[in-house]
């Protein structure tokens, strides 16, 4: 079975809709799942929320959905400097002002964790598991420099053995793998990428027969759409900033020249 999987659409409708429309024109993907963090940060929450629930895209609760579900006290989000932190409570009071009561309960209903069996449950076969930061914990990042330990207390946590594929996202930063024969694979961002490529982001995992095989694929999408969106929005012009830069600051002098 070959998956889709996309995470951390973070209300970016052109990039979700050029990674679905990437998607549709591939013969070879049997089924799409999303990993949480639907909302957030851009401008579209309602519009994103709807095109996956039209679309029949089942998936998983981040942090962010499950925040924004129970209006709780902050995203719980990792903030790196003061600036950050005080960008991320702008963002998470725009979502929830302008998030219907319907989408919240949808957001809130989201599973923690959904389990893939590729060979039907009747074998016992391999597992795709679906997480949005971790089998513990939504509010924790599992970033590619944690430690092989790290990786085996994820995989013990979620009863993962050898052969089996967990799938999160989270950090927006995509990379995989394997630790005792469990692979793990970070599928990136859709709609907020933080490895300084602007391009949406998602992962082509085939589970099945044989070994776990993990394709990363970034897709361009209308960027200036979703930054002239920011900026006419509430929302800080910081995000859209973040969007054209692929979560990278440029340097003060190469911002200057880009104009």
């Amino acid at each position: 079975m070959r998956y889709a999987l996309i995470s951390d659409v973070h209300a970016n409708l052109p990039a979700l809709e050029a990674v679905l429309d990437d998607v549709d024109s591939r013969t070879d993907v049997d089924a799409r799942f999303h990993l949480g963090d639907l909302v957030g940060y851009a401008p579209w929450p309602e519009e994103v929320v709807a095109l996956i629930r039209d679309r029949g895209i089942s998936g998983v609760a981040g942090n962010y959905d499950s925040t924004v579900a129970t209006e709780y006290a902050h995203c719980g989000c990792r903030y790196e400097d003061p600036r950050q932190e005080e960008l991320s409570h702008l963002s998470y009071a725009w979502t929830g002002r302008n998030v219907s009561r319907e989408t919240k309960r949808w957001l809130g209903a989201l599973p923690f964790r959904l389990d893939l069996r590729p060979l039907g449950g009747h074998a016992s076969g391999p597992r795709l598991i679906l997480v949005h930061g971790n089998p513990v914990l939504n509010t924790v990042y599992w970033t590619e420099d944690r430690d092989d330990r790290f990786c085996s207390r994820m995989a013990d946590a979620a009863g993962a053995k050898a052969g089996d594929v967990i799938a999160f996202g989270h950090t927006h930063r995509p990379w995989q793998r394997t630790v005792d024969g469990v692979r793990f694979v970070n599928t990136g961002s859709v709609g907020r990428p933080k490895d300084g490529d602007w391009r949406a982001g998602y992962a082509l995992v085939d589970v099945g027969e044989g070994e776990p095989a993990v394709e990363f694929v970034r897709v361009s999408y209308d960027l200036d759409t979703a930054v002239e969106a920011i900026r006419k929005s509430d929302l800080p012009d910081d995000f859209a900033e973040h969007l054209r830069t692929g979560g990278v600051p440029l340097p003060p002098a190469a911002s200057g020249d880009a104009g």
